[in-house]
């Protein structure tokens, strides 16, 4: 758009310079016209003198000049037998007007009149010279100045998108490295934006790194509130499992299936709800090496009763890496293995299963 607008305005401009050159020349011709009139033997006034321009004698050229004192009408041949129809305005002398007119073949003229005193050699009357072009040949100009023009502004709009792609592809090229780096956050392999970008984009990056400090302050709050959830129910459950052993002794043995019952079922509802609130909140970069976490696991496991009458075999491949934190990963293996080394032990077949595999 604004090469558009620059191609009219210039055009413009280009057709106003033309035309002060045009009037330049014309009153060039005026003074030409003025100064070659004279006076004839029989005392008629006479163009001792016409303007040097050929254009003048050749018939409807489109240059025309004309002179009129009193009754009597001097004109270039190129006027042939018309007359330049000039307004019946009033001028002072030696002034100059200005006139747009028509021409004897149709054709727009721009005109320059001068009224002037003769000297007493002719008469010391008044005498209205004129001169008149063709404004076609200001058009032609005009169009020929556009002609060229546009090729120039071609090349200069197909710069100025280049530059402005080029500069949109390089200012926002570290936003693109930005995106680059929440992915890599996203995926945990990063933590931490940095400050490794232009002065431009320093602030922004501060301001995603504080709120992913923020983000994980609170994470880390909330995994130690549960955590904390974790180990207030553990205690009372740990209660009521002796309180079951013990009311076996004793021979209640219904009321301790229904207290074991309750027990089971509070803590496989602990345990899920904790699961769930751990991996809601499980951070980005948390890694666990799966083989040494069951290792750790089966260590304890093994202890226990029911695990103890069991053969653990580990079937893991030594770069098995989780998403998980370690100590998140080791209490869901935990019950996991738990619960199947219970499940194998009291079977149909009793102890007879000794062999249980696990692959990650």
């Amino acid at each position: 758009m604004a090469l558009s607008l620059s191609y009219i305005g210039l055009t413009f401009l280009f057709e106003r310079h033309v035309e002060r050159r045009v009037e330049a020349e014309i009153r060039v011709y005026l003074d030409q016209v003025v100064s070659g009139l004279d006076r004839s033997d029989d005392g008629t006034l006479v163009m001792a003198t016409s303007p040097a321009d050929p254009r003048f004698s050749e018939p409807l050229s489109g240059l025309y000049w004309q002179l009129q004192v009193g009754n009597q009408l001097l004109r270039s041949r190129s006027l042939w037998d018309a007359k330049l129809a000039l307004p019946q305005d009033v001028l002072a002398d030696g002034a100059v007007h200005r006139h747009r007119i028509p021409g004897p073949d149709g054709s727009g003229l721009l005109a320059l009149e001068r009224s002037v005193t003769l000297p007493a050699r002719l008469g010391s009357g008044a005498a209205r010279a004129a001169v008149a072009l063709d404004s076609r040949e200001i058009s032609a100009a005009s169009r020929a100045f556009a002609a060229d023009l546009l090729p120039y502004l071609a090349v200069i709009a197909i710069l100025l998108i280049s530059a402005g792609y080029a500069q949109v592809a390089i200012g926002l090229k570290p936003l693109d490295a930005v995106r680059k780096q929440l992915s890599q956050i996203r995926r945990g392999k990063a933590r931490r934006l940095g400050q490794s970008f232009p002065d431009e984009i320093v602030p922004l990056t501060r301001e995603v790194d504080a709120l992913l400090e923020a983000r994980e302050t609170q994470v880390e709050k909330a995994r130690a509130r549960a955590g904390d959830l974790a180990h207030g129910f553990k205690t009372p459950l740990q209660v009521l499992t002796g309180d079951v052993e013990r009311l076996r002794a004793k021979g209640e043995a219904e009321i301790a299936d229904q207290v074991e019952q309750v027990a089971t079922a509070m803590r496989r509802h602990v345990d899920r709800e904790l699961a769930r609130a751990r991996m809601a909140i499980v951070r980005p970069d948390a890694r666990a090496r799966v083989s040494d976490v069951v290792q750790r696991v089966l260590a304890v496991v093994a202890r226990t009763p029911a695990g103890g009458r069991l053969d653990w075999s580990v079937d893991i491949p030594e770069d098995a890496i989780a998403r998980i934190d370690p100590d998140d990963l080791a209490e869901a293996l935990g019950n996991l293995l738990e619960n199947a080394s219970k499940g194998v032990s009291s079977g149909p077949s009793g102890g007879g299963i000794r062999h249980h595999h696990h692959h990650g």
